[in-house]
């Protein structure tokens, strides 16, 4: 039995599809990656498979618990770590370790040793009697992660859960991850870093609450091997000689975006084709004003700013 299965989830508000007849599997021990822009539907994927959210149309089984008919089940089946910090900033560390113990079920020896492994995992060995709020963000999140798992739940939940971590404990955070999965734990994750998604056996890219791609990384690389190849390379501001432009700060951010819509625009267009497209520099102002001596060194693609 798949750990997750979900055929043609579906989920509108009002008119607005925030999700869009998903369908996919996820098998028992599994690292599955939910990729996507904000906006493109993980989050509300995620709150319909924990039980938060009714489905519009479509089914999800989540531990063999049906996510419309039986959310009380389903919470029982998991653990959830949401995309904000969902401890009590204002407990302890053992506080909140006790309280969401005590909301699970736990009590006596058990809460004591999952307390233990919980402090542990976390690293907070000594910083029991600590206020949540005055921990670093890396203890923070694996405190929410230990928390989430106290009860051992055979399937977790983490929206983008490493999200304002420094990346060495974004790594450590990951070794976590890694050690659930080996446990049995199957673990969906949504992130938007790309080399977090390594860690997972298989991906589904997430689009405007489609799917549009779904494979492991191997698979989706593949996928795009001979797609086009758009690169924007420019220099730090900061490290432009100031008498090679002039600019406002409002006007270079406008034409910024007009540039990315550009871009994004040819390599629609490319499709199948080989496409290459590198912008060594771009200059912004009076091309009057460039010096020659630049001009005969540098690729140059213009945009006249708006006066």
């Amino acid at each position: 039995m798949q750990a997750i299965s979900v055929v043609d989830l579906t989920r509108r508000f009002g008119e607005f599809v925030a999700v869009d007849h998903l369908s996919f599997d996820v098998r028992p021990g599994e690292i599955f990656g939910f990729l996507g822009s904000n906006g493109a539907g993980k989050s509300t994927t995620i709150r319909m498979l924990c039980g938060l959210l009714q489905p519009t149309s479509g089914t999800a089984t989540v531990g063999g618990r049906d996510v419309g008919r039986d959310p009380e089940g389903v919470k029982k089946q998991i653990g959830y770590m949401s995309q904000r910090f969902s401890l009590y900033e204002q407990l302890t560390v053992d506080q909140n370790i006790r309280f969401f113990g005590g909301l699970y079920g736990l009590d006596g020896a058990r809460l004591q040793a999952r307390r233990d492994f919980v402090i542990d995992m976390a690293g907070l060995q000594g910083r029991e009697r600590m206020i949540t709020a005055e921990l670093a963000g890396g203890w923070r999140q694996r405190l929410a992660l230990g928390c989430a798992i106290l009860h051992e739940p055979p399937i977790v939940f983490l929206d983008e859960p490493t999200g304002g971590v420094d990346p060495l404990s974004r790594r450590q955070f990951w070794s976590l991850i890694d050690d659930l999965s080996a446990s049995g734990v199957t673990v969906l994750v949504t992130t938007h870093y790309l080399d977090e998604a390594e860690h997972c056996h298989r991906i589904a890219i997430i689009s405007a609450g489609r799917m549009a791609a779904l494979g492991s990384t191997r698979e989706l690389k593949s996928m795009f091997d001979d797609r086009a190849i758009v690169e924007r390379a420019r220099k730090r501001m900061a490290d432009w000689p100031s008498q090679h432009y002039d600019y406002k700060r409002d006007e270079i951010q406008q034409t910024l975006n007009t540039l990315d819509e550009a871009i994004n625009s040819l390599r629609a267009a490319a499709g199948a084709g080989a496409f290459d497209l590198t912008l060594d520099w771009i200059y912004f102002g009076n091309p009057a004003k460039l010096p020659y001596e630049l001009a005969a060194k540098l690729p140059l693609l213009r945009f006249d700013l708006p006066h």
